[in-house]
């Protein structure tokens, strides 16, 4: 069902008539100097070596295998889907491994120059299983030059680049212990790890942190961001994603409740302005994620944009996304830092896009929306203690890059046979627009509610891409509807009157209950607030049994286990990322497919079989005359490597 709405006219326009490329957070070509390229997380390459002519010449140029796999089987703990992004700084690529070892490489060769090792798991097995870490943050103040990494076992530590030793200056010889300093509650460490990077702006280190999103119990630790001195380690300032007794928002937590609700953390990517001063904190779900009645109220910073003062933490602007949240809506990825220009206007703007999947678009330095955000009425729960949010924010522009909400139209419908067991299957389920509580399980004899997107849909991790030079966001999104329903804990298990019970791959015959696409890409210019162009992503379904012989076109990927794939890399012409071979193929199939679309027309140009099935977002960088695009991939079986591809010689 491919959905393609070309602007080519428009496009050329924009093209010759673009705000010129902002320089604060500019990265040298072929360099890639942060997890999103830069601190703006456009996840742009001007790289144009590969394209769509020779994409599928591609081959390994290296791999890379894991240090995390010469470690002694009584200390490493099972790993996560290995997806770190690889730093390269002066042709020398730093990446790090699930376990925090940061390895410094050759990166023309993936010869390897040397790696630390924190030893973090000398510290306790983490309580989040399988252990992931997903970057490492390159600071310089043009003279000194480290990489900042933080730790699952709460370590913030800081390594000379050229020695791959721990800087004697920062900290406790290199370390910083990030059990200090949190705020209340700090007896709960246990629940608290570390897994996206810090950032590193000016003379201040950032650090977020990922904290147990299943904790039964509702007296949980906070979420609070921590900001440390990039020379000395020195604490600098703490912000209260959880508002603390007479500070701003404070009140949106009734009846106390922020003094026991947790969560409300930064477990993502981070982004900055740096000539402006600024960071924005994209911030998760509170606990109880899909029950409130504890922590009635709106509930700030929770599902919140926050722009800070980098040197002070004060907040500059917020905006929530989803207030007094039941549905793990949390900000998933950094936002996107653009300029561009709204109707004669030249904005500086930040785009962040969300599981709910609208894009919010805002004035980076005030928080204006560029187009009105409307407070709209919204479903009320019937739970006994729940007390929704009467309305929630519908941006007006850009419209929604994926499906919200569900109806009985929505159902999937290819024969008749299969839209009456739709229809049947359906009656179990509350369905409704987005914003539809979940329900008690059995409530009216209904199952659950058919939440789209569900908690893992949407625009999750890693998030979306903006071109710099056209204004255009690409943003990668699956549908993954979920039934919410809730029950009650087994006796003694938890002091929540509810927790969840998720259903998921619902549907007729194997078949998803929902028409396609499941998976998309969705192409939007910023400047305009328009769809240029939207593509299933994948070929999902379409040879099924009950399908094959209809010749559908791409349905998109229904994932088979992995929620949220790697994203989308841009470059000078393409657009690139991933497809599970176990989604396209055959279920047993083990790698992946390395895709390469237009990014102006969304045309199909090149595809590359890879035999390892990769995870981590894309990067691309050069070295001499090559260009390499470096992906990572393995983990959950023991193998993960990093995997670099190039042009034959």
């Amino acid at each position: 069902m491919r959905n393609l709405f070309i602007l080519l006219l428009g496009t050329i326009l924009l093209l010759a008539c673009s705000p010129e490329i902002s320089e604060e957070n500019a990265t040298p070509e072929g360099d890639w100097r942060h997890h999103g390229g830069n601190h703006n997380s456009d996840k742009y390459s001007p790289l144009d070596q590969i394209d769509g002519s020779n994409f599928s010449e591609l081959e390994l140029a290296w791999r890379y295998r894991s240090p995390d796999l010469d470690l002694p089987e009584d200390l490493a703990y099972p790993t996560g889907d290995y997806r770190a992004v690889p730093l390269v700084v002066d042709g020398i690529m730093y990446v790090n491994s699930n376990h925090g070892l940061i390895s410094a490489l050759d990166s023309s060769t993936g010869e390897e120059l040397w790696v630390f090792d924190p030893k973090s798991y000398e510290l306790g097995p983490p309580l989040f299983s399988p252990l992931q870490t997903r970057g490492i943050e390159y600071w310089t103040d043009g003279e000194i030059e480290r990489i900042f990494i933080a730790t699952s076992g709460k370590q913030l530590v800081s390594v000379d680049i050229k020695t791959g030793q721990p800087d004697p200056n920062f900290g406790d010889d290199g370390y910083v212990d990030l059990k200090q300093n949190f705020g209340r509650l700090e007896f709960e460490m246990n629940n608290i790890t570390h897994g996206a990077p810090p950032i590193a702006v000016g003379s201040t280190v950032i650090v977020g942190s990922k904290i147990y999103d299943f904790s039964m119990f509702n007296r949980s630790p906070p979420g609070h961001v921590r900001a440390y001195d990039a020379y000395s380690g020195e604490f600098k300032w703490r912000f209260n994603t959880i508002p603390q007794e007479g500070e701003y928002g404070n009140e949106t937590w009734e009846n106390d409740s922020w003094q026991v609700t947790g969560n409300t953390n930064v477990w993502t990517y981070m982004s900055a302005d740096e000539e402006a001063g600024i960071v924005y904190l994209p911030i998760s779900t509170p606990t109880n994620d899909y029950w409130g009645g504890f922590r009635l109220g709106e509930n700030l910073f929770a599902e919140s944009i926050v722009a800070l003062d980098i040197e002070t933490g004060e907040r500059i602007w917020h905006f929530q996304t989803v207030h007094h949240g039941v549905w793990d809506y949390d900000v998933a990825s950094a936002p996107n830092l653009v300029d561009i220009e709204v109707d004669g206007k030249a904005i500086k703007a930040i785009a962040q896009v969300s599981k709910t999947a609208f894009t919010y678009v805002f004035d980076r330095i005030t928080g204006e929306p560029v187009w009105p955000i409307e407070e709209r009425p919204v479903a009320q729960s019937d739970i006994p203690g729940e007390r929704l949010h009467p309305t929630q924010p519908f941006p007006t522009k850009p419209a929604p890059f994926d499906r919200q909400g569900i109806s009985e139209d929505d159902l999937i419908d290819f024969t008749p046979e299969i839209a009456e067991a739709a229809r049947e299957m359906a009656k179990e389920y509350v369905l409704g627009p987005i914003f539809t509580p979940p329900i008690v399980r059995g409530s009216n004899g209904k199952r659950s509610t058919f939440v789209v997107p569900g908690a893992g849909g949407g625009a999750n991790f890693p998030g979306a891409t903006v071109d710099p030079e056209t204004g255009i966001i690409y943003i990668p999104s699956a549908t993954l509807p979920h039934g919410m329903g809730l029950v009650a804990p087994p006796e003694g298990t938890s002091d929540w009157p509810y927790i969840i019970q998720m259903d998921t791959k619902i549907g007729p015959f194997g078949l998803p209950l929902l028409k396609p696409p499941y998976r998309r890409i969705t192409a939007i210019d910023l400047n305009t607030g328009e769809h240029v162009w939207q593509i299933p992503f994948g070929r999902g379904p379409a040879n099924h049994p009950m399908l094959e012989h209809l010749n559908l076109p791409p349905l998109g990927s229904v994932f088979s286990d992995v929620v949220a794939e790697g994203g989308v890399l841009i470059t000078k012409t393409l657009l690139i990322s991933y497809l599970a071979q176990k989604d396209e193929i055959n279920p047993e199939a083990h790698g992946s497919i390395l895709v390469a679309h237009d990014k102006i027309t969304g045309d199909l140009l090149g595809e590359v079989l890879v035999d390892q099935r990769l995870h981590g977002p894309p990067m691309s960088y050069q070295v001499g005359e090559k260009q390499y695009i470096a992906v990572a991939g393995g983990g959950r079986d023991d193998d993960n490597e990093l995997l670099v591809f190039a042009l034959p010689d």
